[in-house]
């Protein structure tokens, strides 16, 4: 969506010494002008920042070269992902190759007042504000906006062409999607899963107190994920069908996520 008509929004800086990766560091100031800026908020453990992964690449190798600048902030939805490490080893198997800031602190989600993963926002030249976008889709219109933006610039020298072609059914511009499952957090959401054997509930997960405890959540949608830590080779996101088997004590399941399921599948 477009900012409030009159509105000036400008881009914050980025606060100083912070952690990126795939680059020293970055300041907004430095690359607006001859820039437009495409910010998006995303965490390597919520499924839909891996779906719109691709759109992101997809716009850099298209418009790179004529001036836009792709930078992720990864703002962790769970506690392990305020571990560098972790966030790092995720990002390369991810195939993140544009710039990325740490914001395991939440400095620069609340600069923006970001309200979810992943949130997108387009700054032009001048550092305004030109487009929003909360949640998967919208890839069309965004790319509309890279090119009104960076045709703004001096040294733009863009060539009609057609949006890129929707990955999925499901990201179509007006497609009719069913309802899916309400994403699980627990351990508030501890009561709409089916458990056995013994759990201990921790800061934003519960814990498998001895091998072989189970978690079984009911749900509707395209597929579903859950979110795993402590004692697991991976921790991070993992396809599921519902059900989690503690291999052994100490595996932490922070929730499940589901996506969304095109009508009669």
């Amino acid at each position: 969506m477009r900012p409030p008509a009159g509105a000036q929004i400008y881009a914050p800086e980025f606060p100083p010494k912070m952690e990126w990766l795939n680059v020293a560091y970055l300041r907004m100031v430095g690359m607006l002008d001859r820039s437009c800026v495409l910010i998006e908020f995303f965490d390597t453990a919520r499924i839909n920042s891996h779906r719109t992964l691709p759109y992101l690449q997809g716009f850099d190798a298209r418009y790179a070269d004529h001036g836009l600048r792709v930078v992720g902030v990864h703002t962790p939805a769970y506690s392990f992902g305020r571990d560098t490490e972790l966030v790092r080893t995720a990002a390369e198997r991810m195939g993140v190759r544009h710039p990325v800031l740490l914001d395991p602190d939440y400095r620069v989600w609340k600069l923006y007042g970001n309200q979810g993963w992943p949130g997108r926002y387009l700054f032009d030249k001048l550092g305004i504000l030109r487009h929003i976008h909360y949640g998967e889709g919208g890839y069309a219109e965004t790319e509309e906006a890279i090119v009104e933006v960076l045709s703004e610039l001096e040294a733009a020298d863009l060539h009609p062409r057609e949006p890129l072609i929707p990955l999925r059914p499901e990201d179509a511009d007006g497609v009719m999607l069913e309802p899916q499952t309400a994403d699980i957090a627990l351990p508030a959401d501890r009561g709409r899963l089916e458990l056995m054997g013994d759990w201990s509930e921790g800061e934003d997960y519960i814990e498998a107190a001895t091998p072989g405890a189970i978690a079984t959540a009911t749900w509707h949608g395209g597929g579903a994920w859950t979110v795993l830590s402590g004692a697991v080779e991976r921790p991070g996101l993992h396809e599921t069908d519902g059900t989690v088997t503690a291999e052994r004590a100490g595996v932490r399941l922070h929730g499940f996520q589901f996506t969304v399921a095109l009508p009669g599948r």
